[in-house]
């Protein structure tokens, strides 16, 4: 690596915050302490986030990442990810006799006893999302026959509702904040009587990392913004830094995917992460733009982040007893250490 120097009139702005928000950080510190007490294999249903380079690295510390609960031998510890999961499949860890991990991310559950209170008053819940999308299933899952997925403002025409007098909106908790509002100002446009939930279901570092990107959107003429393409909260930030001003914006896992044709006539980078990322990616980055002569760092800061969420409550307890202890109880065979 040669040395790092800032060439005249380059810089670099990097947002704060970026990276890791509070419910990422716990759910991949649960799979880390999973396999520290127990030992591997700890079973995943689906990424426990949405990060290529996270997902790599716990599966070389022994997790195995599964798409259907059904792919877990009995016996074994199953751990679900940050984006939740809907009833039916906590129904099919018991079935499987399977122990099980839940790292929803807090505010996800929040949104989950929402669409449930709304449901038990027999409200009819728009979800704003997008179809397919992990949260949104799960989400769905809680009271599917109270629950319509409106994914976004095209998606309004055609939304038909029992009681215009009940109806509720909730929200995928990783959407852009813009894109969410332009859905609701549609949603309020048809059924005047919409309630709005309690609190904004829009995550705090949803919101926070946004807003560092608008800020420096309109300076920035290339913005990189570091995530995977099967992150939501990351491909909205290429989005908002587009809408902010800046002239380019890029999604990349690693700053080896970077194209230097893109520095071409660019003074002014912008660098932020989205909210399941590392921030040994995101350095990487700089170094690479630092050797091209981007050494000048300034921070774009939007906003403080202090919350932190205790570990999931399970780990607190001897799983793998518990595991064999099913196995043994519903009779049939099961191993833990598959």
């Amino acid at each position: 690596m040669g040395p790092m120097t800032a060439s005249p009139g380059r810089r670099v702005l990097l947002a704060a915050p970026r990276g890791y928000c509070a419910g990422v950080d716990r759910a991949v510190i649960a799979v880390e302490k999973a396999l520290e007490q127990y030992g591997a294999p700890i079973y995943v249903r689906h990424e426990i986030v949405h990060n290529k380079y996270v997902v790599q690295t716990l599966e070389k510390k022994g997790a195995i990442f599964v798409e259907r609960t059904e792919e877990v031998p009995p016996g074994n510890i199953v751990m679900f990810s940050a984006h939740g999961v809907a009833p039916v499949v906590h129904e099919e860890a018991r079935q499987g006799r399977l122990t099980t991990i839940d790292a929803t991310c807090p505010l996800v559950t929040k949104v989950h006893k929402e669409a449930l209170r709304y449901a038990g008053e027999d409200y009819d819940i728009l979800l704003i999302g997008h179809e397919g999308h992990e949260e949104v299933i799960g989400t769905s899952g809680e009271a599917p026959d109270h629950i319509q997925l409106v994914d976004g403002p095209e998606d309004v025409a055609k939304v038909t509702v029992r009681d215009e007098s009940k109806v509720v909106w909730l929200s995928q908790t990783t959407l852009s904040v813009d894109e969410t509002m332009e859905t609701v100002d549609a949603l309020k446009t048809k059924f005047p009587g919409l309630v709005s939930p309690p609190s904004d279901d829009i995550c705090y570092a949803t919101q926070n990392r946004q807003l560092a990107v608008k800020q420096m959107g309109a300076e920035a003429e290339l913005v990189i913004v570091v995530g995977s393409r099967n992150s939501s909260n990351s491909k909205r930030l290429v989005e908002v830094a587009k809408l902010a001003g800046s002239r380019e914006a890029f999604l990349v896992d690693f700053a080896s995917e970077i194209d230097e044709a893109w520095l071409e006539g660019v003074t002014t980078v912008g660098v932020t992460s989205g909210a399941s990322v590392p921030e040994v990616l995101v350095e990487e980055v700089l170094e690479w733009l630092a050797e091209r002569g981007y050494g000048d760092v300034e921070i774009v800061k939007a906003a403080e982040e202090s919350i932190t969420f205790s570990l999931p409550k399970e780990l607190r307890r001897e799983l793998r007893d518990e595991a064999a202890a099913l196995v043994a109880e519903r009779g049939g065979s099961g191993t833990s250490d598959a």
